[in-house]
This record gives C-alpha cells, sequence and structure tokens, in this order.
C-alpha cells in the first residue's frame, strides 16, 4: 500500500554568526535598502541611455536621461503612468520581474550576511527594503506633480512598497526558514496537491509561451514587415526589439488565457478559441501572433488544457488507496493553479491611453475559473480511474458457516517428527503419565529438595559467615563435601564415583 511520508529528517547545519551590534546591523540594513534603490535605477537609466544613443534624431544628455528613469523606474514597480492622452496600465512585466530578481538577490545577501536563519528575523531586511522603495517612489511622484508624466503619490508608494517587499520575502524565505514554515503546516496530500499545481501552472505558462511562438512563426512575414516599418536607423530596431521583449511576458499570459479558453482583448478585438471579433491592433511586431481571422480548429487549442489536468491526476493517482484523499490532491492543485493565473492575468493587462486600443484585458476570474475546471475534472477521473484501489474481501452468498467440532479435552496429540531419526524413535518410546498417576514422594526430608518459601536472607548471610570460618579448616570441608556426594548418588540411585573411573568418557 503506497503511502505518502513527508520527510522531516532533513539535516540542518546553523552556524552561528558573530554577535553584531545594533549600529553594524543597521548599516547594513541601510545599505541592502538604498543598494537595491540605487542599483535598479542605474539599471532603467543605463537602459534609456543606450536607446537614446542609437536613436537618429534623438538628443543625448545626462540630466535628461536621469529624469526620464523616473517614471520608467516607478513602470518597473508596476505603477500606472498618467498622460494627457490617459492612463498607461499595460505595463511590462519584464523590467519588473527583473526589478525583482535583484531585489531578491539584494536581501538574500544582506540575510547572509547578518547570519539570519529564523523567520522572525526576516522583518529587518523586509522592512528595510520595502520601506526605501515606497519612501522613493511616493517622493518621484510628488516631484512629476502635474507635468507630462504624471503618477498617484498613494499608488506609487504603496505599489513600490509590495512589489519590493513581496521580492525581498522571496529572497529571504529559504535561507529564514519561510518555506519549511509553510510546508510543515500540510499535510502529505496537500503537500503532493501543491507541487502538482505548481507543475500545472508551470505547464500552462509553457502552452502559452508555445501559443506565441506558434503564431510568430506562422505569421514570421508580417513581423518582418512590422519591423522595417519602424524605422531605417538601428536605434529604432533596437528600440522596437526592446518595446516587444519588455511585452513578452503578457503575450505570453495572454496566450495562456487563449489556450484555457478565456482568450483576451484589446480594444474592440476579442480572441478566444470559441469567438473572434476582428478590428485593428497597433503595428507592434510582437502583436503579429495574433490571429486574423477566426479558424476552424482553434477549439483543439482546449485539448491542451485538458491534458494538463489529466497529468495533474495522474501524478497523484498514487497519493492514497482512499480515492477522498486523491480527489482532495487534485482539489488542492487546481485552487493553486487557479490562483497563480488570477495574479499573472491582474498584472498582465490594463489601461492603454483612451484610444482604440484601449482597454487590454485578460479576464483574470474568468480564467482563474477554466483553469480550476480544467485541473479538477480531468485530473479527478485519472485520479479515480488510474488510482490504486483497495479490494476487500468478497464473501459468497451461497457459503455456510461452519462451526468447529475441536474439543480441547479430547484433543490428541499430533505425531511429532523430528530432523533425527534416532530422536523420532526415543520420543515414540516415552509413556505419556496423566495427572493423576504421577505421585510426588512424601518421605522426603526437608534437608532433601530446596523449598524457595522457606529461604531466608538471614540464614543465608549465616551460612556465608560460616563458610568464611570452614575456609581456616579445608580438610574438615573436603570430608563433607564427600558425603554429600555419596548421599546425592545413593538418592538418584546411581553407583558411586569410584565405579565410574573406569568407564570410558562419552
Amino acid at each position: 500500500m503506497p503511502v505518502l511520508q513527508r520527510d522531516v529528517t532533513r539535516e540542518v547545519n546553523i552556524v552561528r554568526p558573530p554577535e553584531f551590534s545594533r549600529s553594524e546591523r543597521m548599516r547594513v540594513l541601510v545599505a541592502a535598502a538604498i543598494g537595491s534603490v540605487v542599483v535598479g535605477y542605474a539599471a532603467v537609466a543605463a537602459l534609456l541611455a543606450l536607446i537614446s544613443a542609437t536613436a537618429t534624431y534623438a538628443a543625448f544628455s545626462t540630466a535628461g536621461v536621469l529624469s526620464a528613469a523616473a517614471p520608467a523606474w516607478l513602470a518597473a514597480h508596476h505603477v500606472p503612468l498618467r498622460f494627457d492622452a490617459g492612463q498607461l496600465g499595460v505595463l511590462p512585466l519584464l523590467p519588473t520581474a527583473l526589478l525583482m530578481l535583484l531585489v531578491a538577490r539584494t536581501a538574500a545577501s544582506a540575510a547572509d550576511r547578518l547570519g539570519l536563519y529564523e523567520p522572525l528575523q526576516a522583518r529587518g531586511v523586509v522592512l528595510s527594503i520595502a520601506g526605501a522603495h515606497a519612501v522613493v517612489g511616493g517622493t518621484i511622484a510628488l516631484i512629476m506633480g502635474d507635468g507630462v508624466v504624471r503618477a498617484t503619490p498613494a499608488v506609487a508608494f504603496f505599489g513600490c512598497a509590495a512589489v519590493s517587499g513581496l521580492a525581498a520575502t522571496l529572497g529571504v524565505a529559504r535561507r529564514c526558514g519561510l518555506v519549511e514554515i509553510v510546508f510543515d503546516k500540510l499535510d502529505p496530500v496537500a503537500l503532493h496537491g501543491l507541487r502538482a499545481g505548481f507543475m500545472a501552472l508551470f505547464a500552462l505558462i509553457s502552452a502559452g509561451a508555445l501559443a506565441v511562438g506558434a503564431g510568430l512563426a506562422i505569421s514570421w512575414p508580417r513581423t518582418s514587415e512590422l519591423f522595417a516599418g519602424a524605422g531605417p536607423s538601428v536605434g529604432v530596431g533596437l528600440g522596437v526589439f526592446l518595446l516587444c521583449l519588455g511585452y513578452l511576458p503578457n503575450a505570453i499570459i495572454a496566450g495562456l488565457s487563449y489556450v484555457a479558453g478565456a482568450g483576451f482583448s484589446m480594444g474592440a478585438v476579442e480572441i478566444t478559441p470559441l469567438r473572434f471579433v476582428p478590428g485593428p491592433v497597433p503595428s507592434v511586431p510582437l502583436l503579429a501572433a495574433m490571429p486574423e481571422e477566426a479558424v476552424v480548429w482553434s477549439p483543439a487549442v482546449l485539448a491542451g488544457a485538458a491534458l494538463i489536468g489529466g497529468f495533474v491526476g495522474w501524478t497523484c493517482r498514487k497519493v492514497s488507496d482512499r480515492p477522498s484523499s486523491r480527489f482532495r490532491a487534485v482539489l488542492v492543485a487546481a485552487i493553486t493553479a487557479a490562483v497563480g493565473c488570477l495574479v499573472l492575468a491582474a498584472t498582465a493587462g490594463g489601461r492603454l491611453a483612451s484610444g482604440a486600443f484601449d482597454p487590454v484585458t485578460v479576464p483574470a476570474g474568468l480564467l482563474a475559473l477554466m483553469v480550476a475546471l480544467w485541473v479538477l475534472v480531468p485530473g479527478v477521473l485519472v485520479a479515480w480511474l488510474a488510482g490504486s484501489k483497495a479490494k476487500p474481501a468478497v464473501v459468497a452468498d451461497d457459503a455456510e458457516f461452519v462451526e468447529s467440532d475441536f474439543d480441547e479435552e479430547e484433543a490428541v496429540d499430533e505425531d511429532v517428527v523430528f530432523e533425527d531419526d534416532e530422536l523420532t524413535d526415543q520420543f515414540e518410546q516415552l509413556e505419556v503419565v496423566d495427572e493423576d498417576e504421577f505421585e510426588v514422594d512424601e518421605d522426603l526430608e526437608d534437608d532433601d529438595y530446596y523449598d524457595e518459601d522457606e529461604y531466608d536472607e538471614e540464614e543465608f548471610e549465616e551460612d556465608v559467615v560460616d563458610e568464611e570460618e570452614d575456609d581456616e579448616e579445608p580438610e574438615d570441608v573436603e570430608e563433607e563435601e564427600e558425603d554429600l556426594d555419596a548421599e546425592f548418588d545413593e538418592m538418584l540411585g546411581m553407583e558411586p564415583e569410584e565405579d565410574l573411573d573406569g568407564k570410558p568418557e562419552r
């Protein structure tokens, strides 16, 4: 019977660091907080400087690049920006992912320098980094004021704090034991379902990436035409390429939604496997992956989501022999994948000014529901059919219970056979004596047998004392021992010891 067991015997080597003073600890935390802000801002400024330097008609200046990096840094924290034409809420996810990776590495480095190993010790690192990003983000939004590019200070403050705080928490999660706390609170069935849910989410993202790649490959002539129409200079081409690269995660999430059946929309354009509404789209090479017209075989892409759900059920088939435990593992996997898709879809879309392409929508709620169904229904069926089933003992209807006529009083001993034939013959010659025929000789004197009830410690101590005194007279002791041996031989019916001397030894 396969039973899941949690592996709680993990080797933990904790090296206690030297004690830090309050000032040294504060210096490490401030360096981590300010360092993550400065390095992130410098990376954004360097990217803008590269684009400005390669553009044909762009005027490059250090002050202009640093000032332009401020709203771009907010956009990397996924803070919506406002223009006179409307709001830009569809922000690229690749800069956000890179920024979170940078913050996570900085937080992990600070935790290593301080030697943190307990969950509560992670608060200082997370709060310092999140606080620094929140203050800088709110300050930038206030400085921009009512300029060409604007941001709401409150949104900038809490948005920067949320993104950086989440990244810092992920960075110190394993170092401070936060992952172990979460896993230890889950039973083996729920833990297996959680892992299966993350595998399903990764498989869905891979399916979305495959859909985008297939769309670009099919429409490659159109993609090349859009790149050529952007401009003849290297700087313009580089800028368009970086724009497509930055929005590539958004396109993959839209492809995920399309494969799951929820689809996406851009202004009046609506694309799902079962519904297609055409309309104008921006002249961006990445959008060439979108289908230009409805095709008959588009519902076939739903088979990919069904296969992923069946794969989840296959991984959960050996969780337990009980079907209810396997169903619970599949349910946990479905919820995990649905929540992950909900978060991704909520960050992939948004407002796109106020033109014909506004808004860009990836329906988060519908996508989460569809993913939960695609994982739950096929997963439950596969886990039930492919799982091991306990076979109960079946009693036939015609079977009758026969009462045993065994009687202990009339029981006859079975033949006992030994491996040695000589021992078997000796055993068969033994005569069984009843309890009534067995008599004990009551004429035995008290000195001829040993009675445990009459054993007294005081008498034992007196005998020990007497023996110590008798050690001084060895000749008398030897005579008494010979007499006792003779009496013992007579009681057992044996011949005197001198008669045995002439016999050969056995």
